[in-house]
């Protein structure tokens, strides 16, 4: 190979690395004809409810979390909200990059994979194995692996015994204007990065990322005249939010190419992540290091050499926020 002409070597190796990028990509992200990325529905939706099978206990239910995953980090946090620490344990799994799925750290019902478990809890199962999982101890059973799903069901349905049952992240009055926000922040924003790192065309790149920052700047007015998205209170509609701006400067700004402005410098936006963040407990349900190993370390297709980086300094999370008046 050392005595060929440099512009065939180069233009071999980008073939080479190109096919195999896209069938990579394919596998990992799923995308439609144009390029853009497309989530898969999670597809186990049931609920806990006192009639149903699988009813509120205190130390019945597990939660299995990556502490790198946004979708797994909204349920800890909304945990941690409502005080349920003691009623839900939490399993942790972490990414193999050799492997492409979430691992056991120790073999668990003797799985040492995520998937394995899956399909011991529905045999013949062929669908994707992601966390987070509300796992029923009592039935060896996946209750729901949506998180939009798990964080309604430890918001309403352990009351009993949270430490704050007080707190009620999704009111009925206020229901309908945090199902507004959710639709508006999923697609353009908590799946809006995905499109921009998934994107396998340019065109499907700059309308994903076109559309997360016209979503953050209309994000960032709003929140002009108000602490959280709806009001006075943190909601659900927050938790969402979160999970994304808290990873969003270290991971999506760069490896996902999501650099157009950091949620740092923006006038409202930086204030609020850093308001969420210091909320009781909120802090603690932060790994950062994990979130940095599991996005740089393990997506090799989006960086091959697997190198993470050393930043950025988060200090300035804990720097105070003033309170914002809601008009």
């Amino acid at each position: 190979m050392a005595g060929l002409p440099p512009g065939l070597l180069i233009r071999t190796a980008k073939q080479i690395w190109t096919t195999l990028w896209q069938t990579m990509m394919g596998q990992m992200a799923p995308s439609s004809k144009g390029g853009d990325y497309q989530r898969p529905e999670s597809e186990f939706r049931q609920r806990v409810t006192p009639d149903g099978p699988y009813p509120p206990a205190a130390e019945r239910y597990q939660l299995i979390v990556g502490m790198g995953c946004p979708w797994a980090h909204r349920t800890l946090v909304t945990r941690s909200l409502k005080g349920l620490e003691a009623t839900i344990s939490i399993l942790p799994v972490v990414p193999s990059p050799d492997e492409g799925c979430w691992v056991f750290e120790k073999s668990f019902r003797g799985c040492r994979t995520l998937p394995e478990l899956y399909r011991q809890a529905q045999p013949g199962y062929k669908g994707r194995a992601t966390v987070p999982v509300l796992w029923d101890t009592q039935t060896a059973s996946i209750v729901n692996n949506e998180s939009a799903d798990i964080i309604v069901i430890l918001n309403e349905a352990f009351n009993e015994w949270a430490t704050r049952p007080e707190v009620d992240l999704y009111p009925d009055t206020l229901k309908a204007e945090i199902d507004q926000w959710n639709d508006r922040t999923y697609h353009a924003v908590n799946n809006g990065v995905y499109r921009c790192g998934f994107a396998q065309t340019q065109a499907a790149y700059d309308r994903a990322v076109a559309e997360l920052f016209d979503a953050l700047d209309a994000i960032d007015e709003a929140l002009g005249n108000r602490p959280y998205l709806c009001g006075d209170g943190v909601t659900l509609a927050d938790v969402r939010l979160f999970t994304t701006l808290f990873r969003f400067d270290v991971v999506y700004y760069s490896l996902f190419k999501c650099n157009r402005r950091r949620i740092q410098d923006y006038v409202h936006l930086g204030p609020y992540l850093r308001r969420l963040y210091q909320l009781p407990g909120v802090a603690e349900t932060c790994d950062i290091e994990a979130v940095k190993h599991d996005y740089y370390g393990n997506l090799f297709p989006l960086n091959p050499g697997g190198i993470i980086p050393s930043g950025p300094d988060l200090a300035y999370l804990k720097t105070p926020v003033e309170v914002v008046p809601h008009a």
